[in-house]
């Protein structure tokens, strides 16, 4: 929501007070109300003198930090309000329309997505000693060419979840590092043609659970 003025977390613009005593060609320091005068660039001010808006390069100038100097000689009881207005950057936003990067942490309550959500996914032939990825990519689709060991990964992370998706036509075993688990210790025993589908979910940085394949699809 905009707001002019005060926003509820942050200051938009600051009004300052000064009552001249007569003969002053400056102002700066502390207001009629004790409020000190600040300002980060003299662009963003405004100076008003009994109600009248002065022009900034004429009228005064603002090259001294935090001064107001160059008036004319103000007369006793003038009134000087000066407007400062607070310069800030934006937020580094997500656009909902055209979309966006977060460069920190982002705490979400109650999101819906209108499209699904697809996890990256690695394709590849694989054989002998084989390291998965799983910083980069949720779901493997595998190739065997020849028998093959998923060693242990160092990539992993609590809570991540998918499946690898195993094809071969030569009967090649599938052997696991001591980061994967299965159901009994019983391991993986894959179909001898076919492509099998086992699903995994990490419960912790050395424990992989790999639930019990499902076979042959075809």
């Amino acid at each position: 929501m905009s707001y002019i003025g005060k926003s509820p977390s942050q200051g938009v613009r600051q009004r300052y007070y000064f009552t001249a005593a007569g003969g002053e060609t400056s102002l700066s320091g502390a207001d009629d109300n004790s409020k000190t005068l600040i300002f980060s660039d003299g662009e963003y001010i405004d100076v008003y003198l009994n109600g009248v808006l002065l022009v900034a390069g004429t009228d005064y100038v603002t090259t001294t930090t935090n001064t107001i100097s160059s008036l004319a000689a103000l007369a006793a009881s003038d009134i000087v309000e000066v407007v400062v207005y607070d310069v800030f950057s934006v937020a580094n936003a997500f656009n909902p329309t055209v979309g966006g990067t977060f460069t920190g942490g982002v705490t979400m309550n109650e999101v819906t997505f209108n499209k699904a959500v697809q996890g990256n996914t690695q394709t590849a032939s694989v054989t002998g000693s084989t390291v998965l990825d799983f910083d980069t990519y949720q779901n493997f689709v595998l190739t065997l060419t020849g028998n093959t060991t998923l060693a242990n990964p160092s990539t992993e992370a609590v809570g991540q979840s998918g499946f690898l998706s195993i094809t071969q036509t030569a009967g090649y075993t599938l052997s696991l590092g001591t980061d994967y688990e299965t159901a009994g210790g019983a391991g993986i025993t894959l179909s001898a043609s076919g492509t099998d589908l086992v699903p995994y979910l990490v419960i912790a940085t050395d424990r992989i659970l790999l639930g019990a394949p499902q076979l042959a699809f075809a």
